[in-house]
């Protein structure tokens, strides 16, 4: 089951207490396939989606709705004619005042606001798997009706993002905080701990990844800067000119070659004990 599919089964199996259930299905409604003269409609792939607003409408309207699955498995919820003008009444709208747009007198208090969010992303949200990118969004074929979900969501502190795509509104979030405030906003709040953990999994493995490709980086500099001084040495050794070399010169050249995938603090360590071990001798030789 994809991400998006696990936030909206943890949504569905949320208890929804009475004073709030309007609200859940008005959002279910209103971003559905379709909600005016033409019907009530709900297209969704996801079983719980449509049973959850099938019992809705029986629990809050009265209203019995068919939901029936295609090949694609996709369930699609239809209101007969006949009870949509029920369901039109029972959100405030007259035969012929039903309109694409989000009634905000149908709101009786604060607490509405969460479960109409909840049920608009059942009906047209998506949020892709945070493991792959950070996107959560909203996608309706209504201008209008996207602009006041806009309105609604900057009104509860979010900072929604909106674009045209194929025909379509898009209101959508890329920051990883912003949805994971959404995600607990409109009560999916395991979900929303789940991206918070892969987003701190992220980071650990990028910050590793930027540290073990710094230290890689660094050998190969040690490596390439070794590989060119043995070449010299060996060409002075070579043409002659090793020999007449001072011998703190002479010295580091044997080390070097004794040692070639030493790096330079290693090579400093060897050279500081060869000249205390050298001074020791001297005394030694003094002595005799």
């Amino acid at each position: 089951m994809s991400f998006a599919q696990e936030v909206r089964s943890e949504l569905c199996g949320l208890e929804c207490t009475a004073p709030v259930r309007p609200a859940l299905l008005y959002g279910l409604l209103l971003f559905g396939r379709s909600f005016g003269p033409g019907g009530i409609s709900l297209q969704t792939e996801h079983p719980g989606v449509a049973g959850l607003a099938r019992r809705l409408l029986e629990e809050e309207c009265g209203v019995s709705a068919e939901v029936r699955a295609d090949r694609q498995r996709v369930h699609i919820l239809t209101v007969p004619d006949e009870a949509a003008k029920r369901v039109f009444y029972h959100f405030g709208y007259g035969p012929q005042t039903v309109s694409l747009r989000i009634n905000l007198g149908f709101f009786d208090s604060d607490l509405c606001s969460p479960y109409f969010l909840r049920g608009a992303f059942l009906s047209c949200g998506s949020v892709v798997d945070p493991g792959k990118d950070y996107h959560l969004e909203f996608t309706t074929p209504h201008l209008q009706l996207a602009r006041d979900l806009t309105a609604l969501l900057r009104d509860e502190d979010f900072q929604p993002k909106m674009v045209t795509r194929k025909g379509n509104s898009v209101i959508y979030f890329k920051d990883s905080g912003q949805i994971e405030d959404v995600l607990t906003y409109m009560g999916a709040a395991r979900q929303s701990l789940e991206l918070m953990h892969v987003k701190v999994y992220k980071d650990l493995r990028n910050k590793a990844n930027r540290v073990t490709n710094c230290e890689t980086a660094n050998i190969e500099k040690m490596v390439n800067a070794s590989a060119e001084q043995v070449e010299a040495i060996r060409r002075l050794a070579a043409s002659g000119r090793l020999a007449h070399l001072p011998d703190d010169l002479k010295e580091i050249a044997s080390l070097r070659l004794a040692h070639p995938d030493a790096s330079l603090r290693e090579l400093g360590g060897m050279l500081a004990v060869n000249h205390r071990l050298t001074r020791l001798l001297n005394m030694v030789r003094r002595m005799r």
